[in-house]
């Protein structure tokens, strides 16, 4: 029965082999772009709505200061 399987022909082993490619420093890797891609949306974002968060602004303040300030002692 195993011959009639195989239809006459002869099947040659092939040898396989797997690389397997250890970079070593894996650990934490991942974690410290998530926190600099973090940082980098939160201060796109901070620049986008920077008008509405009441910070930078196209507009100016003036400020008055008085030449003369009266103070009286009794």
């Amino acid at each position: 029965m195993v011959d009639d399987l195989n239809d006459g022909r002869d099947r040659e082993t092939v040898e396989r082999t797997t690389t397997v490619i250890d970079t070593g420093g894996d650990r934490g890797s991942g974690g410290v772009l998530a926190i600099v891609l973090l940082i980098i949306a939160i201060l796109a974002l901070l620049f986008l709505f920077r008008e509405q968060l009441g910070f930078g602004g196209g507009d100016t303040t003036e400020i008055s200061v008085p030449d003369k300030i009266d103070v009286n002692i009794n």
